[in-house]
């Protein structure tokens, strides 16, 4: 069975259109005022600039129906104002990338809409479907703009230095930030100039775009966590095309993420940030027997920063939210569970001030910048001997099976003796099992069939089971930090109903655990 955290085909985006739209590609870093004023005046922008620049007060009112039909859809429309100037503009976020909107603009007479302008077969429902008499004003933007054109790395980048405010009724949100838009060139351009203003200014790698944030203002809606989509390799792609498509897929994944996080929209949020890192960890092992890139390896430990700083939030999230719950819905609410979940609140906050602490350092822009550089550049072709060239030509299915068969040798060679593993020794099995289990769903879409979701299925019910002594363990670290504190009886006493509870679970999970062993140990290897 596929894994949880990877969204099902239900979930995937559409096929493209024979035609596709109008797209705009732009990376949005956030910036203080004073770091935007640092950059506006930067020897950076002038030396690159085509032009001397304009600076323009931008007007914007966003519609949507009364239930958010167009927001709900991955639609934004808005008239926005420059001077005596409307123009209607239509965007449509691109599922999985948030760099990537499709956008169409029309020209009006007033302020005044007309979705008539709009290519509304092209488009679909429910625009198509809607007139605007049904549509109403969500919020608005007001915006000073210092808009200029720069060349840089061989391509054309629209840089605009944003700030204002977005409205909705009597609540507002400040404005800050710097947009590259990629007019002409290669979008790698985009990270590299990124990367070049982090020297002058200390910026954050922002993905919520403006209309976004208005919808959370206006309708109190938090960003939804992402979930991992299936990654995209054909029977046709070489091994080159298919290392650009896993990191790729592991970069939308951890940008998806940015928003959630940051806004605190809820575990799941940190879960997949964690299970993306994880994902790109796994990979770059994987394929380090394969190609030995110098260029991969900062972003592999970069990955495993940032991972370190999430890992107590979720392990507080996880206590709080499903551990503490669980074991109360199993009849225990008398062991005074509620004075744990109080205690354990301040440690979560204080995780939490952690994790954006590290989001809002400049190291963590700096790692995603460079990594979505190293993707469109494909940076692993770097300093790599000319054997490693030969491999990168090859099918990739035949570099899958490869990478495959390896690690499932590792794996079983872990779980020799399995009913004699240490603790630790059993820990270390699990890691290579998700190690695996994130390995062959990349390349499921190589083999997808019958006898891929059974042996992923054995690999899932097997990681499962070895996952309940873990989350023990984890669950005793932190109980000792609470009793670490002050502490009561009431405390040490639901401490211990815990303890014991899931001293019951791991008994039980062991007794299944060797036979869900022996019926992965003898699943057949569906890329064989």
């Amino acid at each position: 069975m596929p894994s949880p955290d990877v969204a099902q085909p239900d979930d995937a985006a559409p096929p493209a259109p024979k035609n596709p739209p109008p797209r705009e590609i732009e990376l949005k870093l956030a910036a203080s005022p004073e770091a935007l004023e640092t950059l506006r005046s930067a020897d950076l922008i002038a030396r690159h600039a085509r032009n001397q620049g304009v600076t323009r007060r931008l007007d914007a009112v966003y519609y949507d129906t009364p239930d958010r039909l167009l927001d709900r859809n991955g639609l934004s429309l808005r008239v926005r104002r420059s001077g005596k100037r409307h123009v209607q503009t239509l965007k449509r976020s691109d599922s999985g990338d948030p760099l990537v909107r499709d956008e169409w603009e029309a020209a009006l007479p007033d302020g005044t809409l007309d979705l008539a302008l709009l290519p509304l077969a092209e488009i679909g429902e429910p625009l198509a479907s809607l007139s605007a008499g049904q549509l109403a004003p969500a919020f608005a933007t007001r915006i000073r703009r210092r808009l200029r054109r720069l060349d840089y790395a061989g391509a054309l980048i629209e840089i605009a230095f944003d700030d204002g405010t977005i409205e909705a009724g009597e609540k507002s949100l400040p404005v800050s930030e710097v947009e590259l838009e990629l007019k002409e060139g290669e979008a790698a351009a985009l990270y590299e100039f990124g990367l070049a203003m982090l020297d002058v200014a200390p910026l954050q790698v922002a993905t919520q775009s403006k209309s976004a944030r208005g919808y959370g203002l206006a309708f109190s809606r938090l960003p939804r966590a992402v979930k991992a989509k299936p990654v995209e390799i054909g029977a046709d792609d070489n091994a080159d095309a298919a290392i650009a498509a896993i990191l790729g897929n592991t970069y939308k994944q951890l940008l998806g993420n940015l928003a959630p996080v940051a806004t605190r929209s809820g575990p799941e949020a940190v879960h997949q940030m964690r299970v993306s890192l994880r994902r790109l960890r796994s990979a770059l092992t994987v394929l380090k027997s394969e190609i030995a890139s110098p260029a991969l390896v900062p972003i592999g430990q970069e990955a495993k920063r940032l991972g370190h700083a999430l890992g107590p939030a979720r392990n507080w999230d996880v206590f709080i939210t499903q551990t503490v719950p669980d074991i109360e819905d199993e009849g225990l609410e008398d062991a005074g569970l509620k004075v744990l979940r109080k205690a354990a609140e301040p440690h979560r906050e204080s995780s939490y001030a952690a994790v954006q602490e590290r989001l809002a350092d400049p190291q963590t822009s700096r790692f995603l910048l460079s990594f979505g550089a190293l993707i469109e550049r494909r940076g692993w072709r770097n300093g790599v001997a000319s054997e490693t060239m030969a491999v990168l030509a090859e099918p990739a299915d035949d570099f899958a099976g490869r990478i495959l068969a390896r690690t499932h040798r590792k794996a079983l060679k872990r779980g020799r003796h399995f009913g004699s593993l240490a603790p630790e020794a059993r820990h270390q099995l699990r890691l290579a099992l998700k190690k695996l289990r994130y390995t062959a769903e990349f390349f499921l879409p190589l083999h997808d069939g019958a006898a891929a979701r059974r042996y992923l299925g054995r690999l899932s019910r097997l990681q499962e089971a070895l996952g309940l002594a873990n989350d023990a363990a984890t669950t005793r670290h932190l109980i000792a930090d609470l009793r670490g504190g002050k502490g009561g009886p009431e405390l040490h006493f639901a401490a211990g109903a815990v303890h014991g509870w899931q001293s019951r679970q791991t008994i039980e999970a062991g007794r299944k655990l060797k036979r869900r062993w022996r019926k992965f140990e003898a699943a057949t290897p569906f890329w064989a």
